[in-house]
C-alpha cells in the first residue's frame, strides 16, 4: 500500500461528511425559515412551473413514487399552498394547482440544493462530469450502498 492512503481516506471521509452536513444545514434552514422540507419545496416549484399537473405526471417529473407525492401534496393542500381540482376536460382526473400562498413563498425561498449543484455541474467539462460520476459511483460501491433506492433530491432522512 502507498503511504498516503490513510491521508487520502481521511480527506475523502471529511469530504463525504461535508456533503452530508451541507444537505442537513440546507434542510434545517428551509424548515426553520419557511416551514418546508426539501421535497415539499421541489413539489411547489414544479407545480408552480406547470400551473396544473396530475399526481402521476408530477411523480414522474420529480422521480418519486405516486404514494410519496400524494402524501406530500395532501400536506401542502392542507396548509393551503396547493389545491386539488377536477380537470376541466376530464372530470375523472384530479389536477394540482398552486395557490397564492405558494407563489408568495416561492418568491422568498432559496432554490433546492440540487438546483445549484446541477447548474454548477452543467458548467463543468464533459470529462470532469464523467470523472466525478465515476468517482462517486465508486464511493457508493465502497460503502456497499448500491442497492439503496434514492431519488435525485438532496435531502436528509426519508422523503
Amino acid at each position: 500500500m502507498t503511504g498516503n492512503y490513510e491521508a487520502y481516506c481521511r480527506d475523502l471521509l471529511i469530504s463525504i461528511r461535508k456533503i452530508t452536513r451541507a444537505i442537513d444545514l440546507h434542510s434545517i434552514y428551509l424548515k426553520k425559515e419557511f416551514g418546508l422540507t426539501i421535497p415539499q419545496l421541489i413539489i411547489l416549484l414544479e407545480v408552480s412551473n406547470t400551473k396544473e399537473i396530475s399526481i402521476t405526471d408530477l411523480s414522474k417529473l420529480i422521480n418519486l413514487s405516486q404514494a410519496t407525492v400524494t402524501d406530500i401534496v395532501n400536506r401542502l393542500v392542507k396548509n393551503q399552498f396547493l389545491s386539488k381540482e377536477r380537470n376541466d376536460k376530464d372530470k375523472r382526473m384530479v389536477v394540482i394547482k398552486p395557490l397564492k400562498k405558494c407563489m408568495n413563498l416561492l418568491e422568498q425561498a432559496p432554490p433546492p440544493l440540487q438546483e445549484v449543484f446541477t447548474q454548477r455541474f452543467a458548467a463543468l467539462e464533459n470529462w470532469e462530469q464523467l470523472m466525478l460520476l465515476s468517482a462517486l459511483s465508486r464511493v457508493v460501491n465502497l460503502m456497499s450502498a448500491e442497492e439503496i433506492d434514492a431519488a435525485p433530491i438532496l435531502t436528509s432522512g426519508s422523503i
